[in-house]
Parts: structure tokens; sequence; C-alpha cells
């Protein structure tokens, strides 16, 4: 293999700069020129890109977002398109190319796969919603984000006995919102998984409110509930006062933490050293902090990343 591609895809995060990285370097190690493509597939479609060199991925690392950019693609979800990237892709001598992102960017890696162009799929999603890795790019920086946030709140709600209700990201997967509400020591959390009793949720603050405890911290994913409705049951219920804040993009950003530096170092090696070795739509994941490769379309089959039930035990028990 000569030249391969590399493009980041959907929603971005922190940890994708240090993937792509790690691609181009691992890449020239082998002799291996690397494109990166431009806005992710939208710039397949209209061929933006750049020959990527040691300098161009330079003081990248600790930098979140992506510098390669990224953008819907509505082209991608047509034969036409998905015709035409493929083609782009050929003319541009590419021998394979790695995928960056989550399950909108999987399908459309799965899609260039059948055409047969070597695919390599990295999942990169906060939600942590993607089947067959134990984490995506981007998760725990998120985590770390809600948490600094929410440790700011608890000073401010502990100060004026408020309840404040906290809105992560997580249309179809409660995964930020639980593992957020047992390090930050919150009273609850709501996610899409499971129902929740907003009587019941009340009755808690409320117990909790005569024995002394006047100030509580509310986790609510979006998929579950918006977060100004709950406050706004709450006060109407027990009075309570309550304050929302809705966490939004801020959890998306920053300077990845160094266990997504690791993990997007370890990809984009292991990305590399699979297009070596002749693999094809297949997606690298962490299974028990190993690198492992799954076929795409076994993954995308499986659906959203279910919540550990441990977890959801785990917070019930700490939450008292």
């Amino acid at each position: 293999m000569k030249r391969m591609a590399v493009l980041t895809s959907g929603g971005d995060c922190s940890g994708m700069n240090a993937t792509v990285r790690a691609v181009v370097r691992a890449g020239m190690v082998e002799g291996v020129e690397v494109i990166g493509i431009q806005k992710g597939f939208q710039g397949l479609i209209d061929r933006q890109y750049d020959i990527l060199t040691t300098r161009s991925v330079s003081n990248v690392l600790q930098r979140g977002g992506t510098f390669l950019q990224s953008a819907r693609c509505r082209a991608m979800l047509t034969p036409e398109g998905q015709q035409l990237a493929g083609e782009n892709l050929r003319r541009l001598d590419a021998e394979g190319l790695v995928v960056i992102g989550g399950d909108g960017s999987l399908h459309g890696g799965k899609e260039l796969s059948r055409q047969g162009i070597p695919v390599i799929g990295i999942p990169a999603s906060i939600d942590n919603d993607i089947a067959y890795t134990d984490m995506a790019l981007g998760v725990d920086t998120a985590l770390n984000n809600i948490v600094r946030a929410v440790d700011n709140v608890k000073d401010t709600a502990s100060s004026h006995d408020r309840t404040f209700v906290v809105e992560t990201m997580g249309r179809n997967c409660g995964y930020l919102a639980v593992v957020s509400a047992i390090a930050c020591g919150a009273e609850h959390s709501l996610i899409p998984e499971q129902s929740f009793n907003l009587d019941e949720i009340c009755h808690n603050l409320r117990s909790r409110y005569r024995e002394g405890r006047s100030h509580s911290i509310i986790m609510v994913a979006e998929g579950a509930a918006k977060a100004q409705d709950i406050a706004d049951q709450i006060k109407d219920r027990i009075g309570f006062e309550t304050r929302v804040i809705v966490l939004g993009h801020y959890q998306r950003g920053g300077s990845p933490t160094v266990f997504d530096r690791m993990l997007g170092a370890r990809f984009g090696q292991a990305a590399v050293e699979a297009l070596q070795n002749s693999q094809s739509g297949q997606m690298l994941g962490l299974a028990c902090s190993q690198i492992v490769l799954n076929p795409i379309e076994t993954v995308l089959a499986a659906g959203i990343r279910p919540i550990d039930g441990l977890l959801s035990q785990l917070n019930q028990r700490l939450s008292i």
C-alpha cells in the first residue's frame, strides 16, 4: 500500500486529532502517504483534501475537535453520492480509507467497502452508544467536562439550598448521565433506557430535606426528558427552588484527556496495521483494554450499545 485516506465525520469530539496524527505518523513509518479529507464525506464528494505530513499534525494532539473539520453529508445517503465518493477515492489513488466517527459515519464506510474499497472504522461518539467497543473516542473527555461543571454547580447548590437539574447529551443512550451521576454524587439520573417515577423522586428529595440534606443534583440525559420540564414539575409538586443547566456542546470540546489521547493513538496505529494487512469493512474497538476488530455490518446490526446493568445498580446504591 502506497497511499491511504483519513476523514472525520459526524459530530466532533476530543481525541479525533490524536487519532489522525497517529494514522499519519504510523503510515509514514510504513512508507504510506496519507491524504486528509476535509469536512468528512462531504469533502470526499467535493474533492477537498490535503496531503498530510508530520508538520500537518504537529501541535494538534492537545486540541479538541478535528482540524480536518466535519460536516453532515446528505449525499452519502444516496446511491449516487456513495458512488461518487468511491470514484473520487479511486481518482486519488487511495488504496484504503480510515473513517473516524459515529453510527452514520460507519454506515458511509460500510457502503464504500461494498464497492471494494478497503475501509477501517474508528468509533468516535461522546454518547458511547456504539456497539462492540467498551469506549469510543471522546467519551472520557466529555465525562470529565461534565464532572468539572457539576462540581462547580454543587458549590452554589449547597450555598443556596437548591436542586439543580443538569441535562447531558445522550439522545438514545444514557451513559454520560449515569456515569457522571456516580462520579459527581448526584441524587438521581434519568436515562432513556429506564423509566422513572417523578413522584418517587420528589418523595426522596423531600425525605433528604427533612434529614438536613437541603441541596441535590439530578442528571438528565436529553433523550429521557427535558431538564426544564423536570425542574418545573419538582417545583410545582414540592416547592423546591430549582435551577436548570443544559450543558449542550460544552461537553464535546476541550483538550482531550490522557485516556482519549492514548485511545486515539492506539486506534490510529491499529487502523494503519489493519489496512496494511488487507483488512476491510471492519471497525476497531476497545474490549477489556485490547484493540479488536469487528465487521462494521455486525456493529451496525447490533444497534445502540446497552448500558451496563452494574452501572445503573451502582448509581442506585450510592445515591441513597
